[in-house]
């Protein structure tokens, strides 16, 4: 999915109380990829942050608290596209992608929270490049990283 697709599908987030939730593993390549769109969202949106890491689990909770109408959730996952490429998921779509660095499966992780909670769930997958331990970000995710950066801190602008 392009830019303007993937800017096209998140602007319904616009004016919603929304968490960003990034999960992945920033030890293993491409895998950090949802940490790291935390972190340079940092302090120029309107959204509430979490960087989830590996243990999204940890997070139910505090997330089930704070109610948000929406929940928006970055990972790297293998969707058979090309290094970079962003796609947005149903949650019902997550059982067929390939996510291996977390305990609990990102849609594990989202029906504990839709049990409890009334939430408009949005998965952005960005494919990964490289994902073995120490190797570093790909220049194609870290350019989809950007590009994500720049159309949330669009929709979420910081007041």
């Amino acid at each position: 999915m392009g830019a303007n697709g993937l800017f096209k599908q998140l602007d319904t987030l616009r004016g919603s109380k929304t968490i960003i939730v990034g999960i992945g593993n920033e030890l293993k390549g491409d895998d950090g990829a949802g940490p790291l769109v935390c972190r340079q969202l940092h302090g120029k949106v309107c959204a509430e942050l979490i960087d989830a890491g590996t243990v999204p689990e940890n997070y139910i909770q505090p997330i089930i608290k704070k109610a948000p109408q929406s929940l928006l959730i970055i990972d790297a996952v293998d969707f058979g596209y090309f290094p970079g490429a962003m796609n947005v998921f149903k949650p019902e779509q997550l059982n067929n992608l390939v996510i291996s660095t977390h305990t609990l499966s990102p849609r594990l992780f989202i029906d504990v929270i839709c049990r409890s909670i009334k939430v408009n769930v949005y998965f952005v997958g960005i494919q990964p490049s490289q994902t073995k331990l120490g190797q570093p970000l790909s220049v194609e995710v870290e350019k989809a990283v950007q590009q994500l950066t720049h159309i949330l801190a669009g929709i979420f602008p910081n007041s």
